[in-house]
């Protein structure tokens, strides 16, 4: 399997393998890696009853045709995915709502899976080589994901970037409880900042080769496709559970998780209707109702890990779909009064609670409804609602028990750095650091 950049193919039409993608996270030209071709599944083949890990090796195995890691994938992905992921009915049955909680890795948030996927891979691939450093920026959950999967692992140091004060608080005391090899910063600006200044440090021929620079954010093919392994998993257990296609409402900020859903749903998993449920960032919302695509200044929300102006991924789902929008996907945007009360009603209803992030997915769903839409639905749970406890305690008037690995982060002393919003900060810090 060979990958080509999602810029100027055409013109330029040059392929890697996975291995090398994986080394190089952004393309030179600044474009996303994305599959010469793409697979398909044989359903018949598989069985959910073996596993997520085993589902997911069988998944990714045609991804990894010719890579020095394809052997070793099956222990990869027991590594990886060696974690629990149900899915819950909630409610009344009758409602047909389902939540996939993605929230039981050690940093209690679906990037733990992803992350573990990509520390695995670059373990293999980098033996014996220099240290590299694995930049990341986040909007509050990718950088903790990140920093647990490569804590302590030799030959690589972290550099976390997160926009000050635009995480919740436990956010920021997880991304900065680490030490070790794992250095944060805080960016005085936005997630879109921080996210620029990784892809201009990514673009810049000086710094990488000044030392080995790699990608931990979804720009990165190690993290795209553990997320649609994992949905091909989902999708086969839940049609092999109730006899129907998944429909999934995936709350989207960067898009990687929804590209990752497009990605099993083209390779053949039984997915059916994909909702992107976004915050009052309405860059996506704004593309399928009109086209066009309006990138904007992220406005700060209470599902702040999806406060995104320009998601990365983007250029993924145009790579999928050159000619327009995608067939059996839309996109809605919920409003923080609306995240709110959905946190309320849900609770107060089922006794269910919600994250933030997962109750613009429950918003639209109840949309749906209004619509006249009664299929089941599966809401993708990404975040344990603990992380979020002043938005969510105050609107269900009772505490949020805390996950044990999230307990043990937030007793950490944090260490965290100051770092101004610009890619030439960025690149100074970086230059001394492989010094």
């Amino acid at each position: 399997m060979n990958y080509q950049s999602t810029r100027d193919y055409a013109a330029n039409p040059s392929t890697i393998n996975i291995d090398a993608a994986l080394n190089l996270g952004l393309a030179p030209d600044g474009g996303l890696y994305v599959p010469s071709v793409l697979p398909k599944l044989d359903l018949a083949q598989i069985d959910a009853a073996e596993g997520l890990p085993a589902v997911a090796a069988q998944a990714l195995a045609p991804f990894f045709t010719g890579s020095s890691l394809a052997a070793a994938l099956p222990e990869i992905c027991a590594e990886a995915f060696d974690l629990a992921m149900p899915e819950i009915i909630v409610g009344d049955p009758a409602f047909g709502m389902s939540v996939l909680e993605q929230f039981h890795g050690p940093t209690a948030a679906f990037k733990d899976f992803a992350a573990r996927f990509l520390a695995a891979c670059m373990r293999r691939l980098r033996v014996g080589q220099a240290l590299a450093t694995v930049l990341v920026a986040t909007s509050g959950d990718t950088g903790g994901a990140v920093a647990s999967a490569f804590h302590r692992l030799p030959g690589f140091r972290v550099v976390i970037l997160y926009p000050d004060g635009r995480v919740s608080a436990r956010q920021a005391h997880q991304l900065c409880a680490f030490g070790d090899n794992i250095l944060t910063y805080k960016v005085d600006g936005s997630f879109d900042d921080c996210q620029a200044m990784v892809k201009a440090a990514f673009s810049d021929a000086q710094l990488r080769a000044a030392l080995p620079l790699l990608s931990a954010n979804s720009i990165s093919l190690g993290r795209l496709l553990p997320q649609m392994a994992y949905l091909v998993f989902a999708a086969i257990r839940h049609q092999q559970m109730v006899g129907t296609p998944m429909n999934l409402i995936i709350p989207s900020g960067n898009l990687g998780h929804g590209v990752g859903a497009l990605l099993a749903r083209a390779i053949g998993a039984p997915i059916g209707e994909l909702v992107l449920a976004a915050n009052a960032n309405t860059v996506l919302s704004g593309y399928f109702e009109t086209g066009k695509y309006q990138p904007h200044a992220s406005l700060a929300t209470l599902a702040n890990a999806m406060d995104v102006g320009a998601p990365s991924n983007f250029e993924r789902l145009q790579w999928l779909f050159p000619n327009g929008k995608p067939l059996g996907m839309q996109a809605q945007s919920v409003s923080d009064v609306e995240i709110q009360g959905e946190i309320t009603d849900t609770f107060n209803r089922t006794g269910y609670v919600l994250c933030p992030h997962t109750a613009c997915a429950a918003r639209v769903l109840k949309r749906l409804r209004a619509s006249g839409d009664a299929r089941h639905y599966v809401l993708a749970g990404t975040a344990h609602p603990a992380k979020f406890e002043t938005v969510v305690e105050p609107l269900i008037a009772r505490r949020v028990e805390v996950p044990a690995g999230l307990a043990q982060l937030l007793r950490q002393t944090p260490q965290v750095n100051p770092l101004a919003a610009n890619p030439a900060a960025l690149k100074a810090l970086l230059l001394q650091l492989g010094a």
